[in-house]
Order: structure tokens, then C-alpha cells, then sequence
């Protein structure tokens, strides 16, 4: 069960920081000039942590049924 609520956390900390890189991301865009190359990074950190949470969440889910 200690390992259902390691995930949890994780997924919890993976959503703060999700929401973190998005308010980032927007920020950029507002700026003038943009920088895509910047906002290309952002984009890719938000990919892998949408990924990893999405991994996150059916660790925790296969957790249930053991």
C-alpha cells in the first residue's frame, strides 16, 4: 500500500508542476517578441509530465487490484 501512496504523491507533485510549466508557457506567449524556441521547450516538458501522469495514474489504478 506504502508504494500505492508513493505514486499518488508523485502524481500530485507531476500535476503542480504540470500546471506550473502551463502558466510558464502562457506567460511566454504574451510576451513580445516570442520565443518559440522557448516555447518548443516548454511544450516538451509539459508532454512528458502529461505522459508520465497519464503512467501515474494506471500504476495507481493496477495498485487498486492488488
Amino acid at each position: 500500500m506504502s508504494d500505492r501512496f508513493a505514486l499518488i504523491a508523485r502524481k500530485q507533485e507531476v500535476r503542480r508542476q504540470i500546471e506550473h510549466i502551463r502558466r510558464h508557457w502562457e506567460r511566454e506567449q504574451r510576451q513580445l517578441p516570442v520565443n518559440a524556441r522557448r516555447l518548443n521547450q516548454l511544450a516538451t516538458q509539459l508532454e512528458q509530465l502529461m505522459a508520465e501522469e497519464y503512467n501515474l495514474r494506471i500504476k495507481i489504478d493496477q495498485s487498486k487490484d492488488q
